[in-house]
């Protein structure tokens, strides 16, 4: 049994060797340990200390392309690599290593594909924007069907399946929509409770609070939309189909019982007219989508073809 621990990186001089150290160096069920990291362009000497630091495998980018690219790079490295079971685990120390072999015990023993590392936000102080993490972890559950408190972690347990199964689309952040692909393809998503430490600096990965929310909130309606597509816009056409039929409703109305007919009131009947057409033409985007969806996992069944043949 292979695990390869992946670490993104971009300008972790500072860092890197505290969060290398450590990382255990025997795990109970696993045979070989080797650490990957991804150089996501970094400028420092990010590359040079984790060579240093006895660092099985980079992979570099010439140029930074962000954390979602460096994670997808590293997934595909480690299958290429045989993991068995991968961990990603972020640079800047705010994980802790002796967390790993509780990350990957329920992969070990078949009762999860995907173990996500949950902070226990509620209890650490220096956490920020705790309200909007709650709010966005409780909508990631409810559109993956998986109880997981802690959707943003980055702290993760992959089983070489899962693995072969991720495609990641979006530029921000590979968390939010690795939990919806997955748990939509019914993969079993379990979490464990983690430690962190003091963060050592500040995130990179947004610009702020509203940064944060908006690119998340996005993420979230984009992975739900490919993977449910018919669902959104059946859901959205609704919102036009409603209004358009209550007024509909209150022409015959008017028209039936009104003293003076349909007369002052034919523009509810072309208002009507027009929210009804545009709940239709949303509907049947949403059958287009729907079937654009199921033609992506044809592709991605190629995918994990090819991925296995190597």
């Amino acid at each position: 049994m292979k695990l390869i621990i992946q670490i993104p990186c971009y300008n972790e001089e500072e860092t890197l060797q505290t969060t290398l150290k450590d990382l255990p160096e025997r795990i109970d069920g696993i045979d070989t340990i080797e650490t990957l990291i991804i150089d996501d362009g970094s400028t420092d000497r990010t590359v040079e200390i984790a060579r240093k630091n006895g660092v099985n495998h980079v992979v570099s980018f010439k140029n930074n392309k962000g954390l979602a690219r460096a994670f997808a790079a590293g997934i595909e490295k480690s299958l290429e690599l045989g993991a068995d079971v991968i961990v990603n685990i972020d640079a800047d120390n705010q994980y802790r290593g002796e967390d790993i072999p509780k990350l990957v015990k329920p992969i070990l023993d078949s009762k999860a594909d995907i173990v996500v590392g949950d902070r226990q936000t509620d209890k650490i102080e220096h956490f920020s924007v705790k309200m909007f993490q709650k709010i966005g972890s409780a909508s990631v559950r409810r559109l993956s069907n998986a109880d997981i408190p802690d959707a943003v972690s980055g702290f993760r347990a992959y089983s070489r399946e899962a693995a072969m199964s991720i495609n990641v689309l979006t530029e921000f952040s590979y968390t939010v929509e690795n939990l919806i692909q997955l748990g939509t393809d019914k993969f079993k998503i379990a979490s464990v409770p983690i430690k962190t430490n003091v963060t050592l600096r500040k995130s990179r990965l947004h610009r702020g609070t509203a940064h944060f929310i908006g690119s998340q909130l996005r993420t979230i309606i984009r992975s739900y939309a490919m993977y449910k597509a018919l669902n959104v816009f059946t859901i959205v056409g609704l919102l036009f189909l409603l209004p358009g039929l209550l007024l509909g409703f209150r022409f015959l109305y008017f028209f039936a019982f009104g003293p003076k007919g349909a007369t002052g009131h034919i523009q509810s009947l072309i208002l009507a007219a027009v929210l009804i057409i545009i709940s239709f033409i949303l509907f049947m985007l949403g059958i287009i989508a729907d079937l654009i969806s199921d033609n992506r996992k044809l592709i991605e069944k190629l995918i994990i073809y090819h991925r296995k043949q190597r």
